[in-house]
């Protein structure tokens, strides 16, 4: 025995460079900015040198699996600790602990030490039984099970016969099997490469349809199970639809536990300790397997979901804005009529409006001379229109009136507005314009949409943006500190207006925060404008380490110094202004000069800070300073004869925006009020593994209405045009399903022929 914990070590940099394939040096040197305090946009943007050029994703990836090990190697202390206190800690004992990489295995190892609540074993050990279930584990080749067993039958203690005596030492057996980490292994592997997910109705859900009818009777190994699929189920257990269990072959395992727990056939003590090992493997192994292994699954998928939602979010954040253009913005209403509110091109609100497009003749006519005039007065570069109900009906209605009006050279653009009610009744819509109706933010907000996607879905809960996938099912705290980390990296990869950023807007800027991004707000309203980013040192709590990690990201257009406007970090604006000297030109004159930045000599400038990630970042942003590094904004286009479901005809052919991409397709707005669903096998003639390898969030697409359902409001499209589809159609594949309830057939991707069975 031994109480020793000295051989406890714990190198984070040797683990994770191996794990991540990354070089030591790399890891040391992020791993230490991190504990420095530093943000990671500003370590990926700014300290290049220092961790050889690794980028967000690797970071956060560094950061994600050192709270990970940090985690299991707290944990792994805490037990040896325990096992120690208990007089029960081995050499060989601690050595698998150490050795252990997951927290399953380490979980196993201490199961035997752990505090047990009172069970059939320590019931049977209170009977005196336990050395009887040890001579029985020792397999000998002499005696019987019921010789020895007489010895310890006692009426006093409730062992009142051989049978007693034999079912208590078995008892004791199977939980000392239960508890031994190579055979939970052995059954862990099984169950997570060879078992099965089998899903079935509940008993008085059978002959019901209901959105999980294609998991009635439905089977799929939960090696290959898709994320969706899994949570779809999970969900369908939950709302009292469906049941589900892990099948696995048991023949095999058993047969390798009987070789681990030393069967031996010769021996008469055989019979009892085969009988324990499969008591102990259907009555507390395998139940307690599956239940790790549920919510294995749990996670993996909820990972997986998180992720799609983060690469959609990430998409929307970083669509193409309008940029700094005077906008109208209209919330369309067919009843309380449609709210429209003028910006100017910062975004500032300046007028509103209501019109009335479903009130009779005189109001439409007085609607058309209102809106008329309000157009005139403000003279907007664009008109954005919420893509709600009325939103079409909206957009033709003024479209009309621009052509009537001679009005040329002014667009009409539809906006999503998804999450647009919910920023108009958050407290930030509150402080911003307290005197104002709900529905005149959401117009307010849905003509910044147009102007710049990210300063205003920023405002938003991400979850309330609409493009997610399960995202009320899925871990919340995984998912909102995804979110968070979407958010922050795409509002430090465009850069933030310093004078026009929202409080909103400069929370998510590397380093800043909630409270902080507030005081900045006030102090500019106090003091007017900021003149140039060393200004940001006078606002109260905004201290050297804020400004180091935030300045980058900040812009100021027309400040004091030539580079406060562009990505260029304030520690390097000497090594510019040199360059600049070096060249002999003025600073202001060698800003956008690409013929002379081309020719400088990078080389002359690298020294024990500064090197070649660094001068190429420099070098980039003269060329092209404070330059936007989102795509250019392209106008969509809907068909004017179609904006109901009802106008949709099998067959017709229909440019969209994609809104959403899922594990199992894309959601795409063709104008009608209600996604059409391209089904991953529709997307392309190739065979893809994920919907996001050939699509995105935002992109336009081309697209064939391939079958609807308007009693469902469900519309099928495919991006394969002029192409059979597939798959049978939606109906087909749904009535088949209701009469039979057998196994739907599956396509090559293993999704039925409903595409919207995973929905």
């Amino acid at each position: 025995m031994t109480s020793s914990t000295s051989s406890l070590t714990f190198d984070p940099v040797a683990l994770l460079a191996a794990e991540l394939q990354l070089t030591n040096w790399k890891v040391a040197a992020t791993l230490k900015l991190l504990q420095e305090g530093n943000t990671v946009p500003f370590i990926a943007r700014y300290r290049k040198e220092a961790t050889g050029n690794l980028d967000e994703v690797e970071i956060r990836n560094l950061q994600e699996r050192l709270a990970y090990h940090t985690e299991l190697e707290e944990r792994r202390h805490t037990i040896i600790t325990s096992i120690a206190s208990q007089n029960k800690l081995t050499d060989a004992l601690q050595q698998q602990i150490l050795a252990c990489t997951t927290k399953a295995a380490l979980e196993d190892l201490y199961l035997p030490y752990k505090p047990k609540r009172r069970t059939r074993a320590t019931i049977a050990k209170e009977k005196g039984l336990e050395p009887l279930a040890l001579k029985i584990l020792e397999q000998p080749l002499k005696g019987t099970p019921e010789q020895e067993a007489t010895a310890f039958i006692c009426a006093e203690k409730g062992v009142e016969d051989i049978s007693d005596a034999l079912s208590g030492a078995q008892d004791i057996i199977a939980e000392l099997l239960a508890e031994r980490a190579d055979m939970r292994a052995i059954v862990r592997d099984a169950l997570s490469t060879e078992g099965t997910i089998v899903s079935k109705a509940l008993e008085d859900k059978k002959e019901t349809t209901t959105k999980f009818d294609h998991y009635y009777d439905f089977k799929e190994k939960v090696a290959k199970i898709p994320s969706h699929r899994y949570l779809a189920i999970r969900r369908g257990e939950r709302e009292g639809v469906l049941q589900f269990h892990i099948e696995i072959e048991s023949e095999s395992i058993l047969h390798q536990l009987n070789s681990l727990a030393k069967l031996n056939p010769r021996s008469p003590f055989s019979p009892p300790l085969e009988k324990a090992l499969q008591d102990s493997y259907k009555r507390l192994i395998l139940p307690s397997i599956e239940t790790d292994v549920r919510v294995d699954l749990k996670m993996s998928s909820d990972r997986s979901a998180v992720d799609v939602f983060a690469d959609n979010l990430r998409n929307l954040l970083l669509a193409p804005p309008l940029g700094g253009k005077r906008v109208i913005g209209i919330d369309p209403g067919l009843r309380t009529g449609c709210k429209c509110a003028a910006l100017d091109d910062t975004g500032k609100y300046l007028d509103t409006i209501t019109i009335y497009l479903t009130q009779g003749s005189h109001s439409l006519k007085e609607s058309c001379e209102e809106l008329l005039a309000f157009v005139i007065k403000h003279r907007p570069f664009a008109i954005g229109i919420g893509n709600g109900t009325g939103g079409r009906e909206t957009e033709a209605f003024v479209r009309k009136l621009l052509l009537e009006a001679n009005i040329t050279g002014m667009i009409v653009i539809p906006v999503s507005e998804a999450g647009a009610s919910v920023y108009s009744a958050s407290d930030v819509a509150r402080e911003e314009f307290p005197t104002l109706d709900l529905t005149i933010r959401g117009a307010i907000s849905i003509a910044r949409r147009l102007q710049d996607p990210l300063a205003e879905l920023v405002k938003v809960d991400p979850k309330a943006i609409g493009v997610g996938q399960y995202q009320h099912d899925v871990h919340q705290p995984l998912l909102q500190d995804k979110l968070t980390e979407v958010v922050e990296s795409c509002v430090n990869h465009v850069g933030v207006e310093l004078n026009t950023a929202s409080a909103p807007l400069l929370s998510h800027v590397a380093g800043i925060g909630a409270s902080l991004a507030v005081k900045i707000v006030k102090h500019r309203e106090l003091h007017g404008a900021f003149k140039s980013r060393r200004q940001l040192l006078d606002v109260s709590g905004l201290g050297a380490k804020t400004f180091e990690q935030a300045a980058g990201f900040l812009r100021v257009r027309g400040g004091e110094h030539p580079l406060d406007s562009s990505a260029v970090h304030p520690e390097r604006y000497a090594l510019v202004e040199k360059i600049a000297k070096d060249e002999a030109i003025p600073l202001e004159q060698l800003i956008a000069n690409s013929e002379r930045i081309r020719k400088i000599d990078l080389k002359r400038y690298v020294d024990g800070s500064v090197g070649e990630f660094t001068l190429k970042d420099i070098i980039d942003e003269l060329q092209k300073p404070g330059r936007d590094p989102r795509a250019t904004f392209e106008k969509p286009t809907f068909r004017d004869d179609v904006v109901s479901v009802k106008d949709l005809k099998i067959g017709m052919k229909l440019e969209g925006i994609i809104t959403n991409v899922t594990a199992f397709g894309v959601f795409v707005d063709v104008g009608v009020h209600q996604d059409g669903l391209i089904h991953i096998s529709e997307l392309t003639d190739r065979f893809i593994k994920d919907p996001s390898e050939v699509a995105s969030v935002g992109n336009k697409i081309l697209t064939e209405v391939l079958s609807i359902d308007v009693e469902r409001n469900r519309i099928a499209l495919t991006a394969r045009i002029g192409q059979p589809p597939r798959q049978t159609s939606q109906e087909k594949g749904a009535a088949k399903a209701k009469t039979s309830h057998a196994p739907v057939k599956k396509t090559r991707d293993g999704f039925s022929h409903n595409p919207f069975a995973a929905l």
